[in-house]
């Protein structure tokens, strides 16, 4: 027994050894760590995005906030004018006040939906090209590894979010900013 257990033991040392010497080239390797979320955030490209879509949905929010405060105005009206009203016309107010409640709470509920849609669209558009950027950035500067999520510690020497967000920026300013 003890035969066997010294040979399964030489035979992981020599795995070990063997995965740990690596050839010449292997040892020259350039690795490099990109923050995805860094850049998403930084690069000029998500504002442009961010502002293409607010301008987007300006009239849809300048509708709803209308709208609300057309609620707003009504409920006031209803509320001072109660003790004046009849039972039929205060009916008559209550349904008209839940009708329009439920025509606010409908235009907030479709803006929010498409709005989180179309950001969404956008974003992923925005990865994909920021990706693309990453990965041209590293095959010009002769990068074999480019690490991004999942990294839980990356030294500044590895770190070459800055670098890429600078060619991201000067790619975005030669492209014309939209």
């Amino acid at each position: 027994m003890s035969f066997v257990k010294k040979g399964v033991s030489v035979f992981i040392g020599i795995a070990l050894i063997a995965g740990f010497a690596l050839p010449a080239d292997a040892q020259n390797l350039r690795i490099g760590v990109v923050n995805i979320q860094a850049l998403m955030e930084q690069a000029p490209q998500t504002k442009s995005a961010m502002d293409a879509l607010q301008e987007e949905f300006a009239p849809r929010q300048r509708e709803f906030i209308a709208k609300q405060k057309e609620f707003e105005d009504l409920q006031a009206k209803a509320q001072k004018d109660a003790a004046v009203m009849g039972e039929t016309e205060r009916r008559n107010a209550e349904k008209d006040l839940r009708d329009l409640q439920r025509e606010v709470t409908r235009l907030q509920t479709e803006f929010r939906e498409d709005l989180n849609l179309r950001q969404n669209e956008e974003l992923g558009k925005l990865q994909r090209a920021l990706l693309k950027e990453v990965q041209d950035y590293a095959q010009q500067e002769g990068y074999d590894l480019i690490v991004g999520d999942g990294v839980l510690f990356a030294s500044t020497a590895v770190n070459i979010t800055p670098a890429v967000l600078q060619a991201v920026e000067a790619n975005f300013q030669a492209t014309g900013a939209r």
